[in-house]
């Protein structure tokens, strides 16, 4: 395993330096779930949740969530994004929804964080949109499922 890169050398938390690495193009993907009642998915595919359309509100709060995801996370850095998507589908066999995202840019570091942080605010935001009729409703899985670009290449979860 390699150094931590977010360390200096006296194990103090920094922000890398990215300035001497060339500018490519990077895109990163991410999954996420969360399970509920039958019924709660049921309202939610009935769009008769009182606060409104949860998929779609989940899907702009996962956008917005990659977009400041340097304002979240402390030693990202602020990248400008070229394409950031977000798909929710109805899991009838979990039962709940299945969250995937997707971003992308022309720079010097990476997506990963973007991707994560658009997943789990989307469940977050699902969450917390029906949480007056389920409170029990669980996120799980939220991890990365491929990036490419940058100097570390290629990477696809098996």
């Amino acid at each position: 395993m390699s150094d931590l890169t977010h360390t200096d050398a006296s194990g103090r938390a920094r922000m890398v330096d990215v300035g001497a690495k060339a500018e490519t193009a990077r895109t990163a993907s991410a999954e996420g779930s969360i399970s509920m009642k039958r019924e709660t998915l049921d309202a939610v595919a009935r769009n008769a949740l009182s606060k409104g359309d949860v998929i779609a509100t989940a899907r702009i709060a996962g956008v917005m969530a990659a977009k400041r995801t340097s304002d979240l996370i402390p030693l990202c850095h602020p990248i400008a994004l070229t394409d950031v998507g977000i798909d929710i589908q109805m899991d009838p066999d979990l039962p709940g929804l299945r969250v995937t995202a997707w971003a992308s840019t022309q720079g010097r570091t990476g997506v990963e964080m973007e991707a994560l942080t658009a997943v789990s605010v989307a469940l977050l935001t699902i969450y917390d949109m029906a949480k007056a009729i389920d409170r029990g409703m669980q996120l799980s899985g939220v991890r990365l499922t491929g990036k490419r670009g940058g100097k570390s290449g290629d990477w696809k979860r098996d």
